[in-house]
């Protein structure tokens, strides 16, 4: 998760709240790809937890020792949250270091224009992290959800936030919890070009999100057996918030625009409002009456840009509009995997002629069918079916699709390669298993039903 917007414009009407997101609107030439990515940190004695504080009383240290460490190697500015490091932000690049709740550490790579750039920026920052971690015995998991513990083993990040959220959650449905302290996801960040190009590629990405969710299905594990999924995570979205979730079937209705996503967006409770260093929680209100000041918890208070840019950053559907859209249907995994998510869907969406034939491949799918399919995919993967065809056969086509995108763009490296290299790990999957139905297998077999060995092999 980013680090909060802190813009303190005063904003008293929905046409502002528009314009906001319209701004987002950039030419091609200068479309750029962000990449984030989360993993699990976890003591290499003991395979235990980290907490903040670390563990004093056994000379180990922890988050904010971690945190610490790598703003010192690599100098960016640290984030606070009243007296804790919270995070680090590098204003030349705009590349972010942040903590989930459960200690999730997550980097926001900086806006880049190639994917080779992107897999750049990540081995600077594995290098610089085992740098900092070994020194203090911690490794990092490449998994898409905590494999052993418990939910009450898992310590609390200090962020107000986080605080807020964990409250709430349980009022809403039953997993979000689960979702704040035990998943781990890659996400990418694409432009848009205008409104239509908005439109175009918000449908394309929604629609093919369970697509990325079976090819990067990474979390077969819970308390340190086997779940019954192949993208636990997946299925923990579909239980955590329904008013904040899901597919969006709004953005395949005639007329879609940011004015439709604004409604929605109005129409999700809130959770906060920060002023000065303080998160006031206000969890369940209505951002429609801090736009007038009528919010019963400030009252009088008044709604700034900073607000509406922190209250989109807590809406988690499949496809997030904000200034660019985010992809969030996948898994973390292996480090092959975390460039190969950019990979697919700047193939997909950044060639027009891409964008064209997969908008031509998902464009007859009922709504009725997408849920279906994003019901069925944490579960079964790549073996359902979507509009008569096996989602295996459509995956092969979005994958061709999207190598064809790369190859058109023809950004090369030093090398020679372009970027459709990142598709690889992709192919693999489709040529012989998931990531998840490889580690189902080992645990049947090679692990003999522990869950330990996950700590040594499934790790950056």
């Amino acid at each position: 998760m980013a680090r909060d917007v802190t813009d303190s414009t005063p904003i008293t009407s929905r046409d502002e709240l528009v314009a906001w997101l319209e701004a987002g609107a950039k030419p091609p030439a200068q479309f750029r790809i962000g990449t984030e990515h989360e993993k699990i940190p976890f003591y290499l004695n003991g395979r235990s937890p980290v907490p903040y504080e670390g563990l004093p009383a056994q000379g180990q240290g922890g988050i904010r020792a971690l945190l610490a460490g790598m703003q010192k190697k690599l100098g960016w500015a640290p984030v606070t949250d009243g007296p804790h490091i919270i995070g680090l932000y590098d204003a030349t690049t705009g590349a972010g270091i942040s903590l989930e709740p459960g200690g999730q550490f997550e980097l926001s790579g900086a806006p880049l224009d190639t994917i080779h750039k992107t897999n750049a920026e990540l081995d600077s920052h594995f290098c610089a992290l085992k740098a900092v971690a070994a020194p203090l015995g911690i490794g990092f998991l490449a998994l898409g959800m905590n494999p052993k513990w418990r939910l009450d083993e898992i310590p609390l990040m200090p962020k107000q936030r986080y605080a807020i959220m964990v409250k709430y959650m349980p009022r809403v449905e039953s997993r979000g919890l689960d979702m704040m302290f035990r998943t781990c996801t890659v996400q990418a960040n694409l432009d848009f070009s205008s409104e239509a190009d908005m439109v175009k590629k918000l449908r394309v990405s929604l629609a093919l999100q369970p697509v990325a969710t079976a090819l990067f299905a990474n979390s077969p594990f819970t308390d340190g057996k086997l779940n019954g999924y192949l993208s636990a995570r997946s299925e923990i979205w579909r239980h955590t918030d329904a008013a904040r979730t899901g597919m969006l079937p709004f953005a395949f209705e005639e007329g879609m625009s940011f004015e439709r996503y604004v409604d929605y967006a109005l129409s999700v409770p809130m959770y906060f409002v920060k002023r000065g260093g303080i998160y006031h929680d206000v969890a369940g209100a209505n951002f429609r009456d801090l736009l007038k000041g009528r919010l019963a918890q400030l009252p009088g208070e008044r709604a700034t840009l900073a607000d509406w840019a922190n209250h989109l950053s807590t809406i988690f559907p499949e496809v997030r509009l904000k200034r660019y859209l985010e992809m969030r249907g996948a898994d973390a995994g292996p480090r092959p995997f975390l460039p190969a998510l950019p990979a697919l869907f700047v193939g997909l969406l950044y060639e027009s002629s891409s964008l064209d034939a997969a908008w031509d491949l998902v464009k007859n799918w009922s709504a009725e069918e997408r849920e279906q399919l994003r019901a069925a995919v944490p579960r079964l993967g790549l073996a359902v079916a979507i509009h008569g065809r096996r989602l295996g056969e459509v995956a092969a086509e979005v994958l061709r699709i999207a190598r064809a995108g790369l190859a058109t763009r023809n950004r090369r490296d030093a090398r020679g390669f372009d970027e459709t290299i990142f598709l690889d790990p992709l192919h693999a999957v489709l040529a012989q298993a998931s990531e998840a139905e490889r580690l189902i297998n080992k645990f049947k077999t090679q692990w003999a039903g522990s869950i330990e060995p996950a700590f040594e092999q499934c790790v950056y």
